[in-house]
């Protein structure tokens, strides 16, 4: 049976403790300034066919050039220069996260083409062997090691046959290779195939919606606020850092846990007030505060129920800081 892509999830806390946010620290990401969202953003980018991921993230940070607010880019996934679709474009500290983006589940649309007839339902029952965990080897110009590993099919579900194309939509587990699959597949066939097109339809929490845009779009909106000093269009097409972590499990700690934490130390019992339910030792989760902002993640050292039981110890082993030193002071007095 086809799974759903993990992307995002719902998150059933655990209320460890209560205590409530003091405002004048920190902002709610929804409640960034443009300034701010820029400093910390995300942009949905179309990626056209012809240049290369890293061009394209270039291009963007050209394109802020004038704004002198942008001095870093970087994107969140490479696609070969012939694939199309969804590349996520980090700004600034948000470049801090594309790495984060890497580990979620992606999908496409792909157009396959096969090297001889075959009748429909052989195609069809084929193509759904290959759904559940699958092994392959990266292709010769992969830019990572070629060693066997094992990657997760969610689903394919074809959505047209037209002779020997077939034009199917597949959810998979990051670090798969389409072209590798439509190869496989074909050998399966007996008959041979290939990735003729393709293109990328969703990314992590990134989808096709309406704030998926062009690089035309992008420096519109960057023409209607410095021309204009209308900022609708452009805060509406950046995205806050912190859905990055939406396939993460959340630990929301204290509003004095956090300055400690952004100086990389690792994160105690006392100062967790709420974390997800399904929690196991050695996952790896995002600290956040109050508001919703992202300060570090790390791997967890126990599993939420002895997080619960905990009044002292470390829980959450830190491995990267995304927020700044001193956003929260070190000891809050109410």
């Amino acid at each position: 049976m086809a799974k759903k892509l993990p992307v995002e999830r719902v998150h059933e806390f655990l209320v460890k403790a209560e205590e409530e946010t003091i405002d004048e620290y920190g902002c709610r990401p929804e409640k960034r300034s443009l300034n701010q969202k820029m400093d910390n953003g995300l942009i949905n980018l179309d990626k056209v066919s012809g240049p290369t991921s890293h061009e394209i993230a270039a291009w963007v940070k050209r394109i802020f050039a004038g704004t002198n607010l942008v001095t870093k880019t970087g994107h969140g996934g490479t696609l070969d220069p012939k694939v199309t679709g969804l590349l996520p474009v980090a700004l600034n500290k948000a470049t801090r996260a594309v790495d984060v983006l890497l580990t979620a589940g992606k999908e496409y649309v792909c157009i396959m083409k096969l090297h001889g007839d075959v009748v429909e339902p052989k195609i069809r029952s084929t193509i759904g062997i290959f759904e559940g965990k699958i092994y392959q080897r990266p292709p010769v110009r992969a830019a990572v090691k070629r060693v066997l590993r094992a990657r997760e099919i969610y689903y394919i579900n074809i959505i047209e046959l037209d002779g020997q194309h077939v034009l199917f939509k597949v959810g998979c587990e990051a670090g798969t290779y389409i072209r590798k699959l439509c190869y496989d597949i074909g050998e399966v066939l007996g008959c041979g195939a290939h990735m003729e097109e393709l293109r990328r339809t969703r990314s992590g929490p990134f989808i096709e919606d309406s704030t998926l845009v062009t690089l035309q779009d992008l420096t519109d909106a960057i023409y209607y606020w410095q021309n204009d000093g209308n900022e609708k269009e452009l805060s509406r097409i950046l995205y806050p850092m912190e859905i990055a972590f939406s396939h993460l499990s959340h630990i929301i700690v204290r509003d004095s846990a956090v300055d400690p934490v952004c100086h990389g130390a690792n994160l105690t019992a006392p100062g967790i007030l709420k974390l997800d339910n399904d929690i196991k030792k050695d996952d790896i989760v995002g600290i956040f505060t109050q508001k919703g902002e992202i300060v570090a993640m790390g791997k967890c050292l126990e599993n939420a129920q002895a997080i619960m039981a905990a009044q002292n110890g470390f829980m959450v082993e830190t491995s990267r800081v995304f927020m700044d030193p001193a956003t929260y002071p070190k000891w809050v007095k109410k």
